[in-house]
């Protein structure tokens, strides 16, 4: 059981990577592993891959003969191996990432550090999903034209027709006190019309209508306030 189990280590190794539930594990180096001349340059190898979090790196080196350290990016530059973030030296190291932004590994060997054998890997930033645009809004409803109280205003009268009395003409203001709407001079009270009487036989009939007649004076009336005089001869 136990070289089975070794078997299936070498080969999730030699694959490069592997896919976990929501992550993936690669083998630094594919089938070189972390050693001091590798076939391929570390960095090279990494440029190859996008590494996000939750990820991580396998190293498979001899252990006791050599180890594997994060460190700083100014320790990076200068191999220096006295104070790593982290210490690996198990031979078979897994490293995972928890943020993301660059790491920097080295060689726990100075020697080997400066031959090449190191490596920078940035990991990428998680994607955040852009806002679902909102719907446009509905233009603001029209407001209807106000009507006057009482409902619709009254169409103006027909031309040559005089509005009722109480309702003001639509085409004119209201005259003023003490003027005259047509703007002539106004006219005083008329006289009262004499009140018809009855003549005496053989008298004329009064007034210019019945002028040269003499008789008794019929009063027929037409419309309101009109009064026809009629004179009939008396025989």
């Amino acid at each position: 059981m136990g070289s089975r189990a070794s078997v299936g280590l070498i080969l999730v190794a030699v694959t490069g990577f592997l896919c976990s539930s929501d992550a993936y594990v690669f083998a630094v180096g594919g089938k070189d592993g972390w050693v001091r001349q590798p076939s391929e340059g570390y960095n090279q190898w990494a440029g190859r891959y996008r590494f996000q979090i939750n990820d991580s790196l396998l190293f498979k080196y001899k252990k006791g003969a050599d180890s594997v350290l994060v460190v700083t990016k100014d320790g990076y530059a200068s191999c220096n191996t006295k104070s790593p973030l982290v210490s690996l030296t198990d031979g078979d190291s897994l490293f995972t990432f928890k943020r993301s932004g660059p790491f920097f590994f080295i060689s726990g060997n100075p020697e080997n550090c400066n031959n090449g054998q190191k490596l920078i890997v940035v990991v990428l930033a998680p994607r955040t999903k852009a806002p679902t645009p909102q719907p446009p809004s509905s233009p603001p409803p029209a407001i209807p034209p106000m009507s006057p109280p009482g409902g619709h205003m009254p169409p103006p009268p027909p031309s040559g027709m005089v509005p009722p009395p109480g309702v003001p003409s639509p085409a004119s203001p209201p005259a003023e006190p003490g003027t005259n709407p047509s703007g002539s001079n106004p006219v005083g009270p008329q006289a009262p019309a004499p009140s018809p009487s009855f003549a005496q036989k053989g008298s004329s009939c009064s007034g210019a209508m019945v002028l040269g007649f003499s008789g008794l004076v019929k009063i027929e009336p037409l419309l309101v306030g009109v009064t026809r005089f009629v004179c009939t001869r008396i025989h």
